[in-house]
């Protein structure tokens, strides 16, 4: 049995949604958002009055904040305590303004061209969305018995503002490299909020003890061949795109942001040599490696990335996609990690980390003799950040020197 046909106010809103996200509100006209819901403009005309008149209905129909804060809560609430709520809520909450980015920065950056009704429908959203936060927020306060200078509707407010600011910071911007990715962010933001607004009471211990030990600095922790192979076998089976994505983590050391915003043109295959063009963040020129971790993945020419771009029909620069066709996003990114590494386990018991990808391939470029300055430019890292990278090196190095060693011996 067919599904009903959706009505003409239904699918007006609908088209102006994906037209706002795409376009930005003002560049979108109302002949387009007409066309795309395949109705007349007069008819749009009839059922809105005019494009900011839609606007409101997109934003007071779609329940955009219930909807969306109502998912986050959920998550962040089953977790044990304030710091798992905060850092939790924090990485759901850019999960999910990063699937509509242009529709985010439209919002936040047309807005005052917008009516005085709009603009009240866009702040009583906000507002019921940190109420409704604020109270599961009380709740875990309340469990683990912590005091604070500030409400619980004061710091889901402040934690908002500065989730929103990085997004469209980081979306907006380029060669922003304060943080080394969002990650990194998170756990600045969650140790910022645990240890200013409980400061004083008896949580500042427990952060200490705890909370920190999970936002910390994290240590170096390469993959070991074993399992950077298992990781290869998994994503060949998994497909085409799949099996270049490994080929990229592995083979270039991009970060996941680097990654998704990777487009054909930066792909440039020279006869000695695979080279991508890197030109979100730190600008520069990276070798995708033959080579990986012992194994041979191709040439220049002919390698699962070269495989995988050949094989495409569609005409979408990004080197990466989703099912729909449009440029790949962090969290579907995560997501294919996810199923890649749902079966393996690091030496340490955890399952891998996508950002261990990196750190196996600086470490493997130090393990083959490039020193320091030269991976500071291929990685765009700092010298300062790559010594403990060079730490690790050293140790592999003496591991595999004792190693043969012991094989002289036997």
């Amino acid at each position: 049995m067919s599904s009903p046909r959706k009505s003409t106010k239904a699918r007006l809103i609908e088209a102006a949604l994906d037209l706002f996200a795409e376009r930005g509100v003002t560049e979108t006209t109302t002949k387009a958002v007409a066309e795309r819901a395949q109705v007349n403009e007069v008819t749009l005309f009839r059922n809105f009055g005019n494009k900011y008149r839609l606007l409101l209905a997109v934003i007071q129909d779609s329940a955009v904040f219930a909807k969306l804060v109502h998912a986050l809560v959920e998550q962040a609430n089953a977790k044990d305590s304030v710091a798992d709520f905060l850092q939790e809520y924090a990485q759901e909450s850019l999960n999910t303004l990063d699937k509509a980015p242009d529709l985010v920065r439209s919002i936040v950056g047309e807005s005052g061209n917008y009516p005085i009704e709009n603009r009240l429908a866009l702040g009583k959203g906000l507002d019921e969305a940190s109420r409704y936060v604020a109270g599961y927020l009380e709740e875990a306060i309340a469990k683990e018995n912590l005091t604070s200078n500030l409400t619980s509707e004061q710091i889901v407010n402040l934690l908002n503002f500065m989730l929103i600011g990085y997004f469209t910071i980081q979306s907006s911007c380029e060669g922003y490299t304060l943080w080394e990715d969002q990650n990194d962010f998170l756990d600045s933001l969650v140790t910022l909020f645990l240890q200013g607004s409980f400061a004083g009471s008896d949580f500042t211990s427990a952060v200490t003890e705890t909370s920190i030990v999970k936002v910390k600095p994290k240590e170096v922790a390469d993959l070991p061949a074993s399992l950077v192979r298992s990781l290869f076998r998994n994503a060949k089976k998994m497909g085409k795109q799949e099996y270049a994505l490994v080929y990229v983590l592995f083979g270039a050391g991009l970060s996941v942001s680097e990654i998704i915003h990777l487009e054909r043109s930066h792909s440039v295959v020279e006869p000695q040599q695979h080279i991508l063009q890197i030109n979100y963040g730190i600008e520069r020129q990276v070798p995708l490696n033959q080579w990986v971790m012992g194994f041979r993945y191709g040439s220049t020419s002919t390698n699962p990335l070269t495989y995988w771009l050949k094989s495409r029909k569609d005409e979408q620069p990004a080197i990466f996609i989703n099912d729909a066709s449009n440029a790949i996003s962090e969290p579907e990114l995560q997501t294919i990690w996810q199923e890649l590494t749902a079966d393996l386990l690091t030496p340490q018991g955890q399952p891998p980390m996508i950002e261990q990808a990196r750190q196996t391939w600086c470490i493997e470029m130090l393990m083959k003799g490039m020193e320091l300055e030269d991976l500071s430019i291929l990685s765009g890292m700092e010298i300062k950040q790559l010594q403990k990278y060079a730490l690790r090196a050293r140790n592999k190095a003496a591991l595999e020197a004792a190693a043969k060693l012991d094989q002289k011996k036997s």
